[in-house]
Order: C-alpha cells, then sequence, then structure tokens
C-alpha cells in the first residue's frame, strides 16, 4: 500500500491490503473475514478519515445502479458514482439535484458520508438531499436507514463508522439552467457590512480572497436569472472564463453569463480536467451565520502568517440541515475553506490558531479535509446520540481507526 496516495499526495495509506469489491456480495464477503477496515472512496479527503493499518475497500468499482422514480421524484444509485457521472443522466431524464459541490469528481457515498457541501442561502449540504442509505453492516449484513425512521439523522453524515454504503436514495427537482458571472473588485468594508446581501445575490455564491489588504477579491455569482446587474456591492461584472482566480480556464467551467444546464454550472470544474490547483492542501469549517462577521475579522488578524502559504480563500454559505455530525447541523452556516499550498510544516503550524479562533465561535471543521481539533464534544449536541448508533451497527469497532477514536470516541 506504500504506493496508494490520496489524491492531494498528502497522505500515503497504511492499510495491510486494498480490496476493490465488483458486486455487493463479494463486499459482504470481506466485510465479514475483515479484522477492521474502512470504506474509501475517489480519495479527495485530505484528512486521514479513510486510512487504516487493516483493510482498506474501494467502494468505486460496485455495479452501477439507476433506479428513477419520476412520480417520487427520487433516483437510488450506487455509493460509487461520481456526481460528474450521475448528473448528466439526471438532467436527460428533466431532474436535477439540488446542490453540488465545486468538484464533479467525488464520489455520491464519500461525499455525503463527510458532510461535503456546494453552496447557496437555501442549500442544504449534499447530504441533506438524501432520502435513504443502504449498506453493509461490520458483521457482513446488510441494512437500510430512510429520512423519518429512528437514526437516519446520523446515518448519512456517518464519516463510514456504521458501515460501507452500498446504495442512495437522493430527492430530486426539476432541471433548470444556471449562468456563472465574476465580480471584481470588492472591498472588504463592504462585505462585511453586507455579508447577508451579498450571499443572498444568486443561487449559490462563492467569494474568493486572500485576506491581506482592504480589497477583499472576487465573487462567483451562480444565478438562475437571465439577467444580472453591472455592479455587485460597488464591484464591476467582469468577463472572464476561469472559475476561481488563477485557475487554468481549461480546467473551469463557463463563466461569463452564458446560461448552461445546472450540473454544467454548479461545479467549478469540469469532470475530464484535473481540479483545482492540483498540488495543494486544505481546511475547512462551518461557522454559524450570526458569528460569521466575527469569524472573518478573527482569520484577518492573521492575515500576515496566512498569505504566503495561501492559494486563495472560498466563502461559502449553507443551509441547516438535520444530519447530527453534518457542519451544518441545525444551523446555518458561513463556510470559510482554505486552498493552502503544500507547505506542510508551516501549514500545520497555520491550521490550529487559525481553528482556535472558529471553534471558539462555533465552527465545525470539514471532516474530508486537515483539521487539528480533538476535543468535538461542545460542537455537536448530538455526538452521545451518533456514538450508540455507531455502536449498535459496529459493536466491536471493527469500522474505526486512529482518527475517528482520537475526534469522537475518546
Amino acid at each position: 500500500m506504500a504506493d496508494e496516495l490520496n489524491w492531494g499526495r498528502n497522505l500515503a495509506y497504511s492499510a495491510r491490503e486494498l480490496h476493490r469489491p465488483t458486486s455487493v456480495e463479494q463486499l459482504r464477503g470481506i466485510v465479514a473475514t475483515s479484522r477492521g477496515l474502512r470504506p474509501l472512496g475517489t480519495r479527495h479527503s485530505f484528512s486521514a478519515i479513510a486510512d487504516t493499518t487493516g483493510d482498506l475497500v474501494d467502494m468505486t468499482h460496485l455495479p452501477r445502479v439507476f433506479e428513477l422514480d419520476p412520480d417520487a421524484q427520487t433516483v437510488t444509485v450506487d455509493a460509487g458514482i461520481r456526481y460528474g457521472e450521475l448528473a448528466p443522466r439526471l438532467h436527460a431524464e428533466g431532474f436535477a439535484l439540488q446542490n453540488l459541490g465545486s468538484l464533479p469528481h467525488i464520489s455520491i457515498g464519500g461525499a455525503t458520508a463527510t458532510g461535503t457541501h456546494g453552496s447557496g442561502d437555501a442549500n442544504p449540504p449534499l447530504s441533506g438531499s438524501v432520502r435513504a442509505v443502504e449498506f453493509v453492516t461490520s458483521d457482513g449484513g446488510t441494512a437500510r436507514l430512510a429520512r423519518g425512521e429512528e437514526g437516519f439523522e446520523g446515518a448519512v453524515v456517518s464519516l463510514g463508522a456504521l458501515g460501507l454504503v452500498t446504495r442512495i436514495a437522493l430527492d430530486l427537482v426539476p432541471t433548470f439552467e444556471v449562468r456563472q458571472d465574476r465580480y471584481a473588485t470588492l472591498a472588504w468594508g463592504d462585505v462585511l457590512d453586507r455579508l447577508d446581501e451579498l450571499f443572498a445575490a444568486g443561487y449559490s455564491v462563492c467569494g474568493f480572497t486572500t485576506w491581506a489588504g482592504d480589497d477583499f477579491g472576487t465573487v462567483l455569482l451562480k444565478s438562475t436569472e437571465r439577467e444580472l446587474p453591472e455592479e455587485l456591492l460597488g464591484a464591476r461584472r467582469v468577463p472572464v472564463v476561469a472559475a476561481k482566480p488563477g485557475e487554468d480556464p481549461g480546467k473551469s467551467t463557463e463563466v461569463g453569463g452564458v446560461p448552461g444546464p445546472w450540473h454544467l454550472r454548479l461545479p467549478h470544474f469540469r469532470l475530464d480536467a484535473v481540479p483545482s490547483v492540483g498540488d495543494e492542501l486544505q481546511s475547512e469549517w462551518f461557522v454559524p451565520r450570526a458569528r460569521a462577521r466575527e469569524s472573518l475579522e478573527l482569520v484577518r488578524e492573521l492575515a500576515d502568517d496566512i498569505q504566503p502559504h495561501l492559494h486563495a480563500t472560498e466563502l461559502r454559505t449553507t443551509a441547516a440541515e438535520s444530519q447530527w455530525l453534518s457542519g451544518a447541523s441545525d444551523a446555518d452556516t458561513l463556510t470559510i475553506g482554505f486552498t493552502w499550498k503544500h507547505h506542510p510544516a508551516e501549514v500545520g503550524r497555520l491550521i490550529p490558531r487559525v481553528e482556535e479562533r472558529l471553534v471558539s465561535l462555533g465552527g465545525r471543521p470539514h471532516w474530508g479535509k486537515l483539521t487539528a481539533e480533538r476535543n468535538l464534544e461542545q460542537l455537536y449536541p448530538h455526538l452521545d446520540d451518533w456514538r450508540a448508533l455507531a455502536d449498535r451497527f459496529d459493536p466491536r469497532g471493527k469500522l474505526r481507526n486512529r482518527w475517528l477514536d482520537e475526534r469522537l470516541f475518546s
């Protein structure tokens, strides 16, 4: 396993064996005989959440599933399919998902299990669209939990600790079009004074900053409206094609006011291209919207230390949802996501300093990204409920690893 790395190339997996089951029956046999294992999706987690010294199970080779129910507006899919593979098929049938992450490359099972979120004032994280999950339990059996059933609130953002998810049912909406427009240059003072106005300006609004100086940076506005104003908080709309500042336009979905299908505009990046910078580290926190301005002001105090090691920070919003371990559990949030340069030592020293400030305001870390926080009791009121659920489905702790034990079971 020494040559098996995550996407960010900051983690070499420690597993003694990597399994790639091609059927649920084969998967059940692997789980039943293993003494310790973890599920693996498309390897986009920067944290060690998927690592194990036992068996690592690649869930992306299971058979594709696509069971559409047009009347109920739901679809059931395999957990290993990527959003970018599912979305065009839904669009062709006249349906859409309410929300997508910035990368279409991520698997549905991995993204929902780690609380990956997408953006938009009215859009909960990706887990909010999940209606039911089916999974293989630690003894090789199977289970299903659906919305409204006891324990469902801990079953989607499960961190892989309940079982290995095989099938997921998703809520759908009618297909729709989106346009993307970039606005530059915004002043920090205007952003802080008018945060709610800024993030209410579109279906999804993403702000990009490096924290330094009075110039906030740019805003990417994703809108279902046909016409948009030339100015946003005093910033002018600019003709650009790259979704993120400094990115290769060839990687990005189309920007510049041209309406297109939801799945070709809500993500920042194209499925057929390497997303983001490629050689990077990432960390992110969900901060309650009521503390959004305070959180930005506190991080700005570290601007001089942050800037030399940063590609960009992206600010987005999410609507509250009910999943116990979601960063948006019972709270509308502002997400503060750092795309760091690949400076492991320097970034490793900065993350605790940023995190201390954000956690003091109720900020919750993104499970799939780099974090320093160990004591999470005060951040998740339903943590004991989730632990009991994990014990119910995995009484021997076969699906745990050191990373989970340090944060959730100690």
